[in-house]
């Protein structure tokens, strides 16, 4: 029995060769992309879960509430509160602080300390660099190739990871008791080794410096005791006992703050946030280079999902379509003596082969697809496509999609009354088609249709974002390092000198960092003489005397500051100058600001005209602007652009020739600012993709579909030209209905594109507006697919000889 099921389910898919054909190829392509979007949902909803402790770490952080209720999130928490927090909640059962430093050199001296550094092997360290204790590796996972963590309790040492030591030693086992040195100042010694961390880790962490080291260079590292500065580097994490719930230390955190901050604390807030946050809370962000939305993810998996439905919604209509072919059979087996289950039975079975061949065919195409998987998803390029988890997902979608596909049409054909079938009295009306149809053809149109309103609103506001106005210049300005300990410092001048004496130099600053990063270096302050300090901080950004001048900062009152080495004058930008309650920038030149607890008064000389601090999704927050060398590590060099390249080997040349002893290392600001923006650049291409994949299923059931109506009505067509019908009147008659049923999907998937790309939108403080243009677009687009897909089958049934139509009447 089970042989003569699959002898005919194999015939019959070969009868149908086109059908079969499209029926393989629409579930391949869907499952193929719904795979891929399983890999990477799977990949980002894995962050940290191989942590032991993953339920009871928690990183402490920050957050000012200003008079205006606006909420200033930072991950950071200010250097004297690790002793308190350790002094007033004996609650925790390890507490370690972190103070991260990126873009750090470590320069290899072996296993002599005084070795000549610019002689040394040089190694840029963009990322994975932290000053830490040892009770960090209580609460974190690690594996020790060698040493311990004790040894982090002295100054000076220093812990590798494998990957890290290898490539500064050559071999591993060789690290332990040699030498580094830290941004040509903290001489340190390799006092342990541990495994790498794993690729789906937030804390990628190559390089742990004691704690002590970071105490022992307050000017080089901000090391301060100063309550008021706080830093989104300087984190805290806790291990929290098995008995203790997060809710109850949560209640004592507004007596800690109204204990230790001055003022009581008005404004000022800590929370006790859970690791299972990390990877998802962009407000605090991570350790590492990425994080993830589970909104994003979630979208994702819904696309995933919905593209499985078009997928089975071309089944099921071809299926249905088709079953009246099927009539003879079915009522022959049924007077032969077969019973419905066994037909249903058949039915489900040839889906079931139809689904096993699409699963096979998808996971060939997602295996071609997964190198280039990195380029759309932040997943590392060797993430494995075929293990368990993959397996199982795609037996699920086997069953499920047999199901979805087959129950349906197998219900519609074991129906069939065996004296109606025999008399091929059997219609396309009387298998529910007509009306099950249309409504699948507008499902399947309103989800490709979504599809393509979220592609085009992802990709205007993209758009947007890459030619918004930020309120600078960031064209043609070279980025690189410099250097603010004592020796370097003397070479400031000197170098800018050399670097304007070029003719293609227009201009060059020295810097804290360039005007728009995701540096958050804020503290509290006090204006105009007030005992008080404000329920809000500012943000800081350090420059010497061209700052303005080259980042195009514009003055809308006041002068900028004078040439100095420390702070001696201040700006102040829009935002600031609002929030103290001022409305004319005239008025506040001459008042005065002090920053932090222990700072001198500085005289407000000039209001900045506001500028994104940070990326578009954020507000500009309250920031001043003062002169300070000793924080200088970013040179900004306007270069012109008729030579750009010969220019920028120039500077090269020159910033080695000043500074042997490092590394050069730089990028244009323009091309910094793209990468604030590289997960919404990735789901832009996302969207762009999947609404690619939703017209192509969209269209092949489409003419799927009319290829079988354009078969059913033949004849009529044939009629229809021998009493002067034309071809555009065929033509309409086979695209009419169909562009009717995309007029109600659209109108469907509006409201449900409107409501998704609204919410995505407010992401961003600054986007675009939402137009009626936009679903103008979207229409015209599937209206369009629609009719060349429906067009070409339509046109050749027109022009077909009427005569072969009407031979057999």
């Amino acid at each position: 029995m089970l042989s003569n099921y699959f002898k005919i389910a194999w015939r019959n898919l070969f009868r149908h060769k086109v059908h079969t054909s499209i029926n393989i190829i629409g579930l391949a392509v869907g499952i193929a992309a719904c795979l891929l979007i399983f890999v990477v949902v799977h990949y980002e909803l894995s962050y940290d879960r191989f942590q032991k402790n993953y339920d009871r770490i928690y990183r402490i952080v920050s957050d000012n509430k200003g008079r205006s209720g606006n909420e200033n999130p930072n991950p950071g928490v200010p250097v004297p509160a690790v002793e308190a927090f350790r002094t007033d909640f004996p609650q925790f059962s390890k507490m370690a602080a972190t103070n991260s430093i990126y873009g750090s050199q470590l320069t290899v001296l072996g296993n002599n300390p005084n070795s000549d550094v610019a002689l040394s092997k040089k190694f840029k360290e963009e990322l994975g660099v932290i000053f830490t204790q040892p009770a960090y590796f209580d609460i974190f996972n690690t594996t020790w190739l060698s040493g311990n963590a004790q040894s982090l309790s002295a100054p000076g040492s220093v812990i590798l990871d494998k990957t890290t030591a290898s490539k500064y030693f050559g071999d591993w086992s060789k690290a332990e008791g040699q030498y580094l040195k830290l941004d040509n100042t903290v001489t340190l010694k390799v006092t342990g080794v541990i495994e790498d961390a794993p690729q789906n880790s937030d804390f990628p962490i190559k390089i742990f410096v004691s704690y002590e080291s970071f105490k022992q260079y307050p000017a080089k590292y901000d090391y301060t005791t100063d309550w008021g500065s706080l830093s989104s580097s300087h984190q805290l994490y806790v291990l929290l006992p098995e008995n203790v719930a997060a809710s109850g230390i949560q209640a004592l955190m507004p007596g800690f703050v109204k204990k230790h901050y001055s003022n009581g604390g008005i404004g000022k807030v800590h929370l006790l946030q859970p690791m299972k946050e990390f990877h998802f809370d962009h407000r605090y962000g991570t350790l590492g280079e990425h994080s993830s939305s589970k909104t994003i993810l979630w979208t994702l998996a819904l696309i995933g999902a919905l593209i499985i439905v078009m997928a089975s919604i071309n089944f099921i209509n071809l299926s249905t379509a088709q079953a009246v072919g099927r009539s003879k059979e079915v009522g022959i087996r049924k007077v032969l003596g077969s019973n419905r289950g066994q037909l249903i039975a058949q039915v489900i079975g040839e889906t079931f082969l139809i689904v096993l061949f699409s699963v096979l065919i998808a996971l060939g195409i997602a295996k071609v697809m997964m190198p280039y998987l990195s380029h759309v998803a932040d997943t590392p390029a060797n993430l494995s496509l075929v293990n368990a988890d993959t397996i199982l997902f795609l037996a699920a979608v086997l069953v499920t999609v047999t199901l979805l596909s087959g129950v349906y049409p197998a219900m519609i054909v074991s129906g069939f009354k065996p004296a109606l079938a025999l008399k091929s009295k059997i219609s396309s009306a009387s298998v529910g088609g007509i009306s099950l149809r249309r409504v699948l053809v507008v499902t399947q149109f309103a989800i490709s249709q979504v599809l393509i309103i979220g592609t085009i609103v992802a990709v205007s506001q993209m758009n947007f974002v890459r030619n918004a106005d930020l309120g600078f210049n960031k064209d043609a300005i070279l980025v690189l390092p410099s250097f603010s300990d004592s020796i370097n410092l003397a070479r400031m001048k000197p170098l800018k000198r050399t670097l304007l004496q070029n003719p293609d130099v227009i201009s060059v600053s020295f810097s804290s960092d360039v005007p728009s990063s995701d540096n958050n270096w804020s503290s509290n302050f006090y204006f105009d003489h007030d005992s008080k300090d404000l329920e809000f901080n500012t943000y800081q950004k350090f420059g010497d005397e061209d700052y303005f001048k080259t980042y195009g900062l514009q003055l809308v009152a006041g002068r900028t500051f004078s040439a100095s080495d420390t702070m001696r004058e201040v700006l102040v930008n829009e935002t600031m100058e609002k929030k103290l309650g001022i409305t004319d920038p005239e008025k506040m030149i001459g008042k005065t600001l002090r920053i932090g607890g222990s700072g001198s008064w500085l005289p407000i000389v000039g209001v900045v005209k506001d500028f994104k601090t940070n990326s578009l999704r954020e507000d500009i927050k309250p920031t001043t602007i003062a002169e300070r060398n000793n924080d200088y590590y970013t040179i900004g060099v306007k270069i012109k652009t008729t030579r750009l390249t010969q220019t920028t080997a120039q500077i090269k040349q020159l910033w080695e020739n000043t500074y042997p002893e490092y590394t050069f290392d730089s990028q244009f600001l323009d091309e910094s600012i793209e990468r604030f923006y590289q997960q919404e650049n990735q789901l832009s291409l996302l969207y762009k993709i999947f609404a690619g994949i939703a017209i192509f299923i969209s269209c092949l059931g489409l003419y799927g579909l009319v290829s079988y109506m354009a078969v059913q009505r033949t004849r009529e067509v044939g009629i229809r030209k021998v009493l002067g019908a034309s071809v555009a009147h065929i033509v309409y008659l086979f695209s009419k209905e169909f562009t009717f049923l995309i007029l109600i999907a659209f109108v469907i998937a509006t409201p449900v594109a409107w409501y998704m790309m609204s919410n995505w939108l407010h992401n961003f403080v600054y986007r675009i507006n939402f137009s009626i243009g936009v679903f103008a677009v979207a229409i015209i687009i599937s209206v369009t697919i629609a009719w060349i897909t429906v067009g070409y089958k339509a046109v050749r049934a027109a022009l077909a000889n009427p005569v072969k139509s009407l031979r057999s009447e």
